[in-house]
């Protein structure tokens, strides 16, 4: 793995998000991480898996200065790597916790909400969908895990504002479950999967898989359609606009 580490423990996993700075998401990260999440899954030894990130960043989401490089095929790709990844992380019948150590908007959003608890670093981080304002098109997949947390009325509203929060706010609308000291964070993850483990591992996956039906039914519907849309919006002229500006601002 050259974009993730892992350590397994006494029954669960500890998976750290390691690109670079700011663990941004490329085609590889998604390919390693949908990989592992496979293992886990027919796993008899790991019961629960953690997504860690690293100081002051868990994800800063996709890494726009790579895709926007792409030719039409590759980005194909990844886009569908990226919403079958949006599945397999959803549908993981054991315990899944973000542990969100930093920042972590638009594609780290996405990976947080995937999950079944989420504890975030205090400080003055942000986390929540802004695709909007860049251009990129968020499907019902994306939108119903965010809706799960904060209920349909605050995720409509702060998607079409493309607003991020801080951390106060994203405890307080349910997108975060504790806020802890930065150096805590993984350590409360990790004595929150403990808490899961301790329960019948059958009950508590199947009584998942029953919770989550609904949501995985939408999250696997209409492939072609969210693809074709996606695509769509990506390759608009000036989606492609907005992209170039935000990438030279940050090369800066």
């Amino acid at each position: 793995m050259q974009t993730l580490q892992q350590t397994v423990k006494d029954g669960y996993a500890i998976v750290t998000l390691d690109r670079g700075k700011a663990n941004p998401i490329n085609d590889q990260m998604v390919t390693e991480l949908r990989q592992l999440i496979k293992e886990y899954q027919e796993s008899e030894t790991v019961h629960g898996v953690i997504l860690n990130g690293k100081e002051n960043f868990f994800s800063a989401g996709l890494d726009v200065i790579e895709l926007f490089g792409y030719d039409e095929v590759k980005m194909k790709s990844f886009w569908e790597n990226f919403f079958e990844m949006i599945y397999d992380l959803a549908s993981f019948r054991k315990p899944l916790i973000a542990s969100i150590t930093g920042h972590s908007p638009a594609g780290g959003c996405v990976l947080a909400v995937c999950c079944d608890y989420r504890v975030m670093a205090e400080g003055k981080y942000t986390i929540g969908l802004n695709e909007i304002p860049v251009g990129i098109l968020v499907n019902d997949s994306i939108s119903s895990l965010y809706a799960l947390w904060m209920g349909e009325r605050t995720a409509y509203q702060y998607l079409m504002e493309g607003r991020l929060m801080n951390v106060q706010e994203a405890h307080k609308n349910g997108l975060i479950d504790e806020v802890v000291a930065p150096d805590q964070v993984l350590a409360t993850a990790e004595a929150k999967m403990k808490h899961y483990l301790q329960f019948g591992h059958d009950v508590w996956q199947n009584s998942k898989m029953m919770l989550r039906k609904n949501i995985l039914d939408r999250i696997a519907s209409n492939p072609e359609a969210k693809l074709e849309a996606s695509l769509k919006q990506w390759w608009n002229p000036v989606t492609r606009k907005t992209l170039e500006t935000m990438i030279a601002r940050l090369k800066k």
